[in-house]
């Protein structure tokens, strides 16, 4: 079983543009991280029959930095921004333009001026 994560920056281009569509597996929990999300988002959660299951819009980022997070509470999608930490590594990373990779590796230094990080990529066929 899969859902299609939908991200959607409402503010690009005339009408929009999109961000990140992927497919991930449904077991992933309620919380994906977003690298280099826009400073908006609309969410939209499908399962694999492309049912809506859940939806968040007008998702304001509201700190920079390479990360946000997106966690889905039941039918709502809520984002908040931080810093990964030791308890995100095993998450699901979305990349611009749909790759989802899982988070293998964080660090950041204490200031935030720098960070390091590393995605495992795997499919299959």
């Amino acid at each position: 079983m899969s859902q299609i994560w939908d991200l959607w920056f409402p503010k690009g281009g005339a009408t929009g543009i999109s961000f990140c569509r992927s497919r991930i597996a449904d077991d992933v929990g309620n919380t994906v991280l977003v690298h280099a999300a826009p400073p908006e988002l609309d969410v939209t959660i499908r399962d694999q029959e492309g049912h809506m299951v859940a939806q968040g819009m007008g998702l304001v980022r509201d700190q920079p930095g390479p990360m946000s997070f997106l966690h889905r509470e039941g039918t709502s999608v809520k984002l908040s921004d931080g810093w990964p930490s030791p308890n995100d590594v095993g998450k699901v990373v979305l990349l611009p333009g749909g790759e989802a990779g899982i988070l293998t590796a964080w660090w950041h230094a204490d200031d935030c001026s720098e960070w390091r990080w590393s995605v495992e990529f795997y499919n299959h066929q």
